[in-house]
């Protein structure tokens, strides 16, 4: 049986009259690291509140860790909502201290988080002196106090330049690596989440349009065979009985077929059917890019 470590049943969140979440289901197992995908002002912010407890729902419910949300299961969760909070006047010791005295955290762990995140040559060095991506890392270890089994991160890599993306990027695979740990992230950047996500919930309006593993995602943005020909119906039937290639299909309209198969059996494919007398006027490639297929759910938006 699958462990789930984060459920919404029905999720809904409405301020005054404006419904921000609406019915949502989400579903996160243990080890995903789940991209939580949507343009600005699709209520992913919102969501990550009510999972941490931070704002109430209107309607439905949290289960963490195959339980009702509560407090006791919310102390295995770490979350950066935001931006952190941090003492620009201490140093990332100091910051980790203040904040260690809540979870019961001791000094070896304090130093050990900031090896892991890469901040080791700063530990007592002012905060107000950080980069943005400094300031972002060490409040990711911050979350990571107490050895949460969940990380929340919203937005964890907005505003950083690209190589403050690649070390933010570089520190959520390690933890969920070496750590176990899992990872609800939310982000309007598609590039960034490709890279690490196992998992991506689509957001758009409030309303959840889709769940879809990285596996699956890459299947439907694979590349395909397009076709012409004069019977499309009879090569159908070549390519999935002759040739053994289950997934194809027919654009009787326009004469095509949409063949999911190696490009490199292109040509074999062309000359089968043209063995079989039928007469191909077009052979070509089709790909379809993960900024297609999440504009396609998510309508005319920018990700």
């Amino acid at each position: 049986m699958e462990e789930f470590v984060l459920q919404t049943h029905g999720l809904s969140k409405r301020f005054g009259r404006k419904l921000v979440v609406n019915d949502l289901d989400l579903n996160i197992k243990k080890g995903d690291i789940y991209g939580f995908i949507g343009p600005n002002g699709a209520g992913k912010t919102t969501v990550m509140k009510v999972i941490l407890g931070l704002l109430f729902a209107t309607a439905g419910s949290v289960s963490l860790f195959g339980e009702p949300q509560n407090i006791k299961n919310l102390r295995r969760v770490g979350s950066l909502i935001e931006s952190p909070g941090l003492y620009g006047n201490c140093t990332a010791f100091e910051n980790m201290k203040r904040f260690s005295i809540l979870s019961g955290g001791t000094d070896l762990e304090i130093h050990e988080i900031l090896e892991l995140v890469g901040l080791r040559e700063a530990t007592y060095k002012k905060v107000r002196t950080f980069s943005l991506g400094m300031k972002q890392r060490l409040g990711i270890a911050i979350a990571l106090l107490g050895n949460p089994e969940l990380m929340v991160l919203d937005e964890p890599v907005n505003g950083l330049d690209p190589m403050g993306m690649k070390d933010v990027r570089d520190i959520i695979l390690r933890i969920n690596q070496e750590r176990g740990v899992t990872f609800f992230i939310s982000s309007h950047l598609l590039g960034e989440l490709e890279k690490i996500s196992t998992v991506y919930g689509i957001i758009r309006y409030g309303v959840l349009t889709e769940e879809i593993t990285a596996e699956a995602l890459a299947e439907k943005c694979g590349k395909s065979i397009i076709l012409r020909c004069n019977d499309v119906q009879r090569a159908a039937q070549i390519v999935t009985e002759e040739m053994q290639i289950p997934q194809v299909l027919i654009n009787e309209a326009e004469g095509k077929l949409n063949i999911a198969a190696e490009i490199s059996r292109s040509a074999e494919i062309n000359t089968k059917l043209v063995k079989a007398g039928l007469e191909v006027s077009e052979l070509g490639v089709l790909s379809t890019s993960y900024e297609d297929y999440f504009l396609q759910k998510m309508g005319p938006v920018n990700v």
